[in-house]
């Protein structure tokens, strides 16, 4: 994946320029990241023709009840697990009413967490098409706690990004103009 830290917001930039373009919205929910990838895509002028909005589910309890992520998958798999990245994307598409939701969950560390070690990261896309769920974080959790986060981040908008060239067809305004009821054509 190519999101770096280094890249100074290039990803998030791509990310708003081929969604604007496709006319597709995105949708962010967040755990270990606290806000980070919402906050990457808001920072490039114009995120507002694509980004619907985020969601910070930092407890596991934030991810039951608002992103709808299933009780016992919780209770089973612990809320670092790539099915748990895979519901929380879904649900915070639906809650947003977004063409595309990314989803971050992980341990940051210091200390693990539902038996995961710092480091471990899932991220996820869900789309009208298709869902994706990829590992995320730094191999290695002893980089320390803001590099956990940082590697996640730009995780998420790397398989945000890859997604969006795959899936997401870029609409013409004489797409627009083709349609008998001027609607906007349907993904």
């Amino acid at each position: 994946m190519s999101g770096t830290a280094a890249d100074d917001g290039a990803t998030a930039a791509e990310v708003v320029r081929v969604a604007s373009r496709a006319r597709v919205t995105v949708a962010v929910a967040e755990s270990l990241t606290g806000g980070a990838v919402t906050d990457a895509l808001v920072a490039v002028p114009g995120a507002s023709a694509c980004l619907r909005g985020g969601v910070v589910a930092y407890a596991t309890d934030v991810k039951r009840e608002v992103l709808g992520v299933d009780a016992d998958l919780l209770r089973r798999r612990g809320a670092v697990h790539p099915d748990v990245a895979v519901a929380m994307a879904a649900g915070v598409r639906a809650l947003l009413g977004a063409d595309y939701g990314v989803a971050t969950t992980g341990v940051a560390g210091p200390d693990p967490q539902d038996g995961q070690p710092p480091g471990i990261v899932h991220v996820a896309v869900c789309g009208p098409h298709r869902t994706v769920v990829e590992p995320g974080g730094s191999p290695d959790g002893t980089v320390g706690r803001q590099a956990v986060r940082a590697a996640a981040r730009d995780a998420a908008l790397a398989l945000l990004l890859e997604e969006l060239r795959v899936a997401a067809p870029v609409r013409t305004d004489q797409d627009d103009a083709d349609r008998d009821d001027g609607a906007p054509v349907p993904l």
